[in-house]
């Protein structure tokens, strides 16, 4: 005999949800990358989380430029580097150029788990390079007794390398204009006067470059993202410092006069001396003779 059957729905788990996601959880070992809910569930891209995660789930030391992130995903290069920009601008991503012992430059790429978190050091990967010491400020009784003499061993900044402006007033007169006339274009560039300063030099390093005002303007606010996520400084900063600047421009040499054509020689036909000149006849000298003679023949 056949067993009875219920034609009553199986009751739901108690606890479950009647709606949205159901998590199947599965306990991971090994292959797995920690992320931060903030960055999970960052409003805004997919491409911008997609990109963050792969970048987090990759061992240190591979690659993460523009070719090679195209490389592995389907979009191109202006979805790529936008989501670059937005990290970086929400400060998971760093970039610093630091000088190797060779005296070459380059460029390292650090991201964080956390936003303004500092960086852990990786057993398998590069020592982190030491930091400069903060200078300590001394205390009332040090500036009572300070004399010249240690004033002036007091070690001077480098001469090959400018100081940075402190003051809106010390900063270039032409690059302080180029960013203040960036919120006519887009009303979102409002910039406060320690961020002008810290800009400007760049900015006048462009300038200093050859490059007008308006290609300045125009490289600094085309493409820029629908939302800004944190101040707009950190992004005019990062197209300051990523973009190359261009050659400069050839030396012209000043124009070379025209030298005079050269005279031919001549004989003269009063003492047959040689004389330059345009044509045959007499000297300057057989010349005077015969017009003082002309001049004496007629008083």
């Amino acid at each position: 005999m056949a067993d009875p059957q219920s034609n009553a729905r199986l009751r739901a788990d108690a606890g479950a949800p009647t709606s949205g996601v159901i998590h199947v959880r599965t306990r991971l070992t090994a292959d797995f990358t920690v992320i931060s809910n903030a960055l999970a569930q960052r409003r805004g891209s997919a491409v911008t989380i997609g990109v963050a995660v792969y970048i987090l789930s990759l061992p240190t030391g591979t690659p993460v430029s523009i070719a090679a992130l195209c490389a592995h995903f389907t979009e191109g290069e202006i979805l790529i580097s936008r989501a670059l920009r937005e990290l970086e601008a929400a400060g998971y991503l760093e970039r610093r150029r630091e000088r190797l012992s060779s005296g070459q430059i380059r460029t390292r790429t650090y991201f964080y788990d956390v936003p303004g978190g500092a960086p852990q050091p990786d057993p398998d990967g590069p020592p982190e390079p030491p930091k400069p010491p903060r200078p300590r400020k001394p205390s009332a009784a040090e500036q009572s007794t300070s004399s010249p003499v240690a004033e002036q061993a007091a070690p001077a900044p480098p001469p090959d390398q400018p100081e940075e402006p402190t003051a809106l007033a010390d900063a270039d007169p032409r690059a302080v204009a180029v960013l203040a006339s960036l919120r006519r274009v887009d009303p979102r560039l409002v910039l406060s006067e320690r961020e002008a300063v810290r800009l400007a030099s760049a900015v006048a390093a462009w300038l200093a470059a050859g490059v007008g005002p308006s290609r300045i303007t125009a490289l600094l606010t085309t493409g820029l993202p629908d939302r800004f996520l944190t101040r707009p400084a950190g992004i005019l900063a990062f197209r300051l410092r990523e973009t190359p600047l261009p050659a400069p421009p050839p030396v012209s040499l000043p124009p070379v006069p025209d030298r005079p054509a050269v005279l031919p020689f001549q004989t003269c036909d009063g003492c047959e001396r040689a004389f330059r000149g345009p044509e045959p006849g007499h000297c300057r000298d057989c010349r005077g003779h015969l017009v003082g003679g002309l001049l004496r023949a007629a008083g």
